[in-house]
């Protein structure tokens, strides 16, 4: 067998194959090295191919490749907002238990699936080339993976409508088997950040105000971001490591969570478990076992290789939500463990699989109702028995980065509620710019991040209306049928359905298709930059459709309430942006 090439600038440049049909048009070729690899495809009773490919403890290559046909899009975890087709010369990443997931939709301009694949192990470093083979007129996805006694084992999902459906069915599948962890209902209420209302700034006396106002404006639990601790001051994480109060801020920090928590919201505190920083104080006992510096400024990285360091780990995160009376924490930074990837030190994604299941039933011991929250890029179906809160990156004051960012981790999200970034906005600015960063995290439990105290009266309607609204409506935002359309599209129209209740919001100037005669209400949420929706009737025969009508602008003042008749074809409703409306059903 040829060895396998790495230097190869685009995939045709690599050691020739033999490929074989697998599925729909996809085709594929196994490489491993010193032996031959032996592969089956087999179908599962919910549909899905499940290949097994056994390569004699070796590391393999599975290559795909597929016509191109009128392939529109590839969606991967690590896309960000390159979803269009790129070269195979350009497409590559490394996934690993932290970063992402080794899994991909390839669909067309109709938005129905030509390839959508997952591995069933999400534990793993995994190399993966992807793009179109300027050479075989071709999309290729090719996927290296490591040593193992066991089979590999790749999902697929046949060809179908959507890449959300798609995914879906990959979600379903992953849920089936997956231990995830515990969801309390407070991990799916709104939440108040510190970090971007006051970034390291925080103290007792503002939090406690803060927090207040964030109780009676609909919030249920507050998040205690970066700053509290001892050396918390100052961009940059050189202070990192103690994790104990800064006395200056928090003179009775146990006594300041009880207040806090008076008010009725949870309480979690912002940790870096993994982060050493050579100010701390107990710098010089662990920096043996943080030899390299970490990919954020000021730090070294714990090896969560060593058992010592995960002993550590979890000592500290019980000692601080055990003493302080917090219900949980935010774990941040999990994903520099990988700067030891590949050192031949050991698999890190192991380590943190060991790491995080102690600290997971030590926390649990000590709180039965546990929040975690976990931010990307590490909410793959692998961590999700880690954490119950699934945050999207940060995007501040971006309401599309935070729609875009928090549906597409909504399409793999296994377990868990998928949190947005904190909200953040200008206090000065028209009350449509709050109000779009409200509708940008619709579809998911809503962080919200400004000095409520500085908000002007219509703010502060706008947040409570829209609180009020998603808590409404969140059987359909989070639990119902999400149909975002393509994933390059940006998920510029939205539909949630569940209950007989559809929710679509619209993101641009578009006619939108609505069936009322299907559903005993349809909210309409206008994000677009213009105070109108054209609706495209579809479904209402002869007479058309009785409905009444309320229409919201962004504050929540009503605007209008009257009954119509919703006739086929296109009707403009004065909605205002950021504004939206109620259509119900009349007898």
């Amino acid at each position: 067998m040829t060895a396998l090439t790495h230097d190869a600038v685009t995939t045709a440049e690599l050691a020739p194959a033999t490929y074989e049909p697998l599925l729909d048009t996809v085709e594929i070729a196994v490489l491993a090295p010193g032996t031959e690899p032996a592969w089956t495809l087999t179908e599962l009773p919910d549909g899905l191919r499940m290949l097994r490919v056994d390569a004699a403890d070796a590391p393999v290559e599975i290559r795909l490749s597929l016509p191109l046909g009128d392939a529109a899009g590839y969606w991967h975890p690590q896309a960000g907002w390159s979803r269009t087709l790129v070269a195979d010369w350009e497409g590559r990443s490394t996934v690993s238990l932290v970063d992402g997931f080794a899994a991909g939709c390839l669909y067309d301009h109709s938005g129905a699936t030509l390839l959508t694949f997952a591995a069933t192990d999400p534990v793993p470093e995994v190399r993966i080339r992807f793009g179109v083979s300027e050479e075989h007129d071709t999309y290729v996805v090719h996927l290296r993976l490591p040593a193992s006694q066991d089979p590999h084992g790749i999902l697929f999902v046949p060809s179908g409508p959507s890449a959300a459906t798609a995914l879906g069915a990959l979600r379903d599948r992953f849920a089936a088997g997956t231990r995830a962890m515990p969801v309390p209902e407070a991990a799916r209420l709104p939440v108040y950040s510190t970090w971007y209302a006051f970034n390291q700034r925080v103290d007792a006396a503002s939090v406690e105000q803060q927090a207040a106002l964030a109780a009676d404006a609909g919030c249920g639990v507050l998040i205690l971001d970066d700053g509290w601790q001892h050396l918390g001051s100052g961009r940059g994480y050189a202070g990192c490591g103690d994790w104990t109060p800064d006395t200056a801020k928090f003179p009775d920090f146990t006594a300041h969570v009880a207040r806090v928590r008076d008010t009725g919201l949870r309480y979690l505190a912002w940790i870096a478990p993994l982060l050493l920083g050579p100010k701390a104080e107990c710098y010089e006992r662990w920096a043996t076992r943080a030899p390299v510096a970490a990919t954020v400024p000021g730090a070294y990285v714990l090896d969560p290789r060593l058992p010592e360091v995960r002993a550590h780990v979890v000592d500290t995160c019980v000692t601080l939500v055990r003493d302080h009376g917090l219900d949980g924490l935010k774990l941040d930074f999990l994903d520099q463990a990988m700067v030891y990837a590949g050192d031949g030190g050991g698999d890190v994604g192991q380590a943190l699989t060991l790491l995080l299941t102690e600290l997971r039933t030590a926390l649990e011991a000590v709180r039965p109702e546990l929040l975690l929250e976990l931010r990307q890029p590490y909410v793959g179906p692998g961590m999700v028995a880690f954490g119950n809160m699934l945050r999207s990156v940060d995007c501040p004051g971006d309401a599309a980065a935070n729609r875009v960012r928090t549906i597409d981790t909504a399409l793999l999200a296994v377990g868990g509620a998928v949190h947005s970034d904190p909200l953040l906005w200008n206090a000065a600015a028209p009350v449509e710019a709050a109000a779009r960063q409200l509708v940008g995290a619709l579809h998911s439990v809503p962080q919200i991040s400004v000095r409520l105290d500085r908000l002007p009266p219509d703010h502060l309607a706008a947040l409570r209306f829209w609180l009020a609204q998603w808590r409404r409506l969140r059987p359909q935002l989070l639990d119902g049928t999400v149909l975002p359309g393509r994933p390059d599209d940006l998920y510029t129209l939205v539909r949630s359905e569940a209950d007989g209740v559809s929710v679509v919001d619209v993101h641009s100037e578009r006619a939108v298709p609505v069936r009322p005669a299907e559903f005993t209400e349809t909210v309409l949420v206008n994000a677009s930059d213009t105070d109108r929706i054209v609706l495209d009737v579809e479904g209402a025969e002869g007479a058309g459709t009785a409905v009444e009508i309320v229409i919201h602008a962004c504050d929540g003042r009503m605007i209008e309430r009257n009954p119509h008749t919703l006739r086929p074809g296109l009707r403009s409703l004065p909605v205002p942006r950021m504004g939206l409306a109620v259509v119900r059903s009349i007898g």
